[in-house]
């Protein structure tokens, strides 16, 4: 595999030049956003969004990471709301994976203009996402989930062979060492609201995923009439396709204009 070594300048102008590339393509542009919020999944926790933060950062985006209490649904939609709440002006609202339930229903909130799922759930008003995603294949990492006294993990060579696959080995185990224990019947819970319905949303989804089925990422962004990127990415595309996952943020945050 090559690697290529670019400098932040460089980076920058390549997310700009993506982000106006994307959303013109989308058709109108979106509202120019001021800050974005980001909602990490199950068996992770804010960290694992400190590839993406920077370039945002540079990009003159406020950015602020959630930390989900993975205990339910209603907790974690709480848990957003509450780092909404002091926001003022356009936001951008990002979740990965499990999150996408939480943006779901959280992105009703008025301040929010646009949402980007990556690798993400996207359920309906009231939908049984479970029954849902059973009609798409069962990925390997389920095999690796471990339950004990009402919380669930994942075991470590189920998370970094599945959900960390393509995250450099080193950076992989940190992420195992930090994973949040999520409630048993967490995936359980229903949104009473579909935000993707009312608001423009963008998503990324991961080909090589072993942990949500490319298909059922595939069809929830043709559902939401999304606008699509699709990498070859494991599911943690978070981290081992950080810029690409920023262009696309900076493409829902109308910042085609923005500078470094």
């Amino acid at each position: 595999m090559r690697h290529f070594f670019l400098s932040t300048a460089t980076v920058l102008i390549a997310l700009l030049a993506f982000a106006g590339e994307t959303a013109s393509a989308a058709g109108s542009p979106p509202p120019p956003a001021r800050n974005v919020v980001l909602v990490h999944g199950a068996w992770a926790d804010g960290s694992s969004w400190s590839e993406v933060i920077p370039l945002l950062q540079q990009a003159g985006l406020h950015v602020v990471s959630v930390q989900n209490p993975l205990t339910s649904l209603s907790d974690d939609v709480a848990a957003t709301r509450r780092a909404l709440a002091p926001l003022q002006g356009p936001t951008v609202l990002v979740g990965h994976s499990y999150a996408g339930t939480v943006v779901s229903e959280a992105g009703a909130d008025p301040r929010v203009t646009g949402l980007v799922y990556v690798a993400a759930r996207a359920p309906d008003a009231g939908e049984d996402f479970v029954e849902l995603a059973r009609r798409f294949p069962t990925m390997p990492v389920r095999a690796g989930v471990e339950t004990r006294d009402g919380f669930a993990t994942l075991r470590e060579d189920a998370f970094l062979a599945h959900f960390a696959d393509g995250v450099p080995a080193a950076k992989a185990k940190a992420l195992f060492a930090a994973q949040q224990p999520i409630a048993a019947d967490l995936f359980a819970g229903r949104t009473s609201v579909a935000a993707w319905r009312d608001k423009p949303s963008w998503y990324a989804v991961s080909a090589a995923d072993n942990t949500t089925s490319p298909d059922l990422q595939r069809f929830l962004a043709k559902r939401m009439g999304a606008t699509v990127v699709e990498l070859d990415s494991g599911h943690l595309s978070l981290l081992s396709h950080p810029q690409e996952i920023a262009r696309l943020i900076l493409a829902a945050a109308g910042r085609q204009d923005a500078a470094p």
